[in-house]
């Protein structure tokens, strides 16, 4: 089997997380938090640890401002519905997930909020000026996808960042295809919440995620229940993380995504030196074949979306399933406004997505089986 859809989740996991996982079970299997023993004290410091790991890496204050989450899409959640304003208005972009626009959309038909939705004019990514036309006076948050799951496009953050900081609106970061390939520095690029998606870029085990907050501004909780703390009251303690962490997390996937961090701090140029170089022969490649080709030439992230031209992108991707045991995703990547923008809404889109753990060999393999797709497809 040839792996190429690590956008969804990466499949093949770095040893120091699986053993992070397997002691995780081992050694501290203990509710952090929620009781006095040295067995539930032991596992809390570990989990207090990561934070502190997660709050370094991003350049956040404290390990406080860490909030542990079931993955991106509750991580977004969380930032959106925490945040809602009556009567406000928010802007987002074409580029965003469902786990985005959902959540807007709810809120919309709810009669809580508006939202307009900035359409991409540079090829490679959404800029400052496509969001700036979209202002209104009671717009109070901005929400960008920093690389797009569909095509790898890449938003220009710092300029968006530095707007709203001067503006007073909320910065909301989708880190879930970034996180781990990009160097992410929330107070350089006056972000004040990513959302972080532990099983991609960061190679840890799935549903682990986490709110990254800055200090400006704090949700509200969306979940309510057990914190640990304040136990007679009826109402949510007003202290930090365990405001917004109801019920029992997840030691093991915790210390599976500090392991994944640290992995990919040890080797960081490695792994995206690598994976600039496999996209850009597969890039390259693509670009001799009889396929429509919606990355950017230049793009180094390791997302490349095509169709071979006159086929379903999901009979495509089945195709290379079944005879070719290559596995990539075909479909619409939960992205609707993406692939209106890309004119694909008839076929979807063909993604390859790349890890640190892909060959070129097994690049090769996959642009034999597409030339051979295409070449019967012509011929029939």
């Amino acid at each position: 089997m040839i792996y190429l859809d690590n956008s969804a989740s990466t499949y093949v996991k770095p040893k120091e997380v699986v053993k992070a996982v397997n002691d995780a079970l081992l050694y501290f299997s203990a509710n952090p938090g929620r009781s006095g023993h040295q067995a539930s004290v032991k596992t809390a410091f570990k989990i207090e640890e990561a934070r502190e790991r997660v709050a370094c890496h991003f350049n956040v204050e404290s390990g406080q401002n860490i909030i542990w989450t079931q993955n991106c899409s509750h991580a977004l959640n969380l930032a959106i519905l925490g945040s809602a304003k009556r009567g406000g208005h928010v802007i987002a972009t074409e580029n965003e997930h469902n786990s985005v626009l959902r959540p807007l959309e709810h809120l919309k038909k709810q009669g809580i909020i508006d939202y307009d939705i900035a359409t991409q004019h540079d090829t490679k990514g959404i800029t400052l000026d496509d969001i700036k036309k979209h202002v209104k006076s009671n717009t109070y948050m901005i929400i960008c996808n920093h690389i797009s799951n569909v095509n790898g496009a890449k938003a220009e953050i710092k300029e968006i960042g530095q707007f709203c900081k001067q503006n007073g609106y909320i910065f909301l970061v989708d880190g879930a295809q970034s996180c781990g390939h990009l160097k992410i520095d929330m107070q350089e690029n006056n972000i004040d919440y990513l959302s972080v998606a532990g099983h991609k870029g960061f190679y840890a085990p799935q549903s682990i995620g986490c709110l990254v907050m800055n200090n400006s501004y704090r949700p509200e909780p969306i979940v309510f229940g057990g914190t640990g703390t304040n136990s007679l009251e009826l109402f949510q303690p007003d202290v930090y993380p365990e405001r917004l962490e109801s019920g029992t997390i997840s030691t093991p996937l915790i210390l599976g995504l500090s392991a994944g961090i640290d992995f990919v701090e040890k080797h960081f140029q490695e792994i995206n030196g690598k994976i600039d170089d496999l996209s850009t022969y597969l890039i390259y490649e693509l670009n001799k074949l009889d396929v429509s080709l919606y990355t950017h030439p230049d793009n180094p992230y390791g997302v490349v979306a095509f169709n071979i031209n006159g086929m379903d992108s999901s009979e495509v991707s089945n195709i290379l399933n079944t005879k070719y045991g290559i596995c990539v995703r075909g479909g619409y990547h939960c992205a609707p406004l993406k692939h209106k923008a890309l004119g694909t809404l008839s076929q979807g889109a063909v993604r390859v997505s790349l890890s640190y753990f892909n060959s070129f060999s097994e690049i090769q393999k996959l642009l034999f089986a597409i030339k051979h797709i295409a070449k019967q497809k012509t011929s029939m």
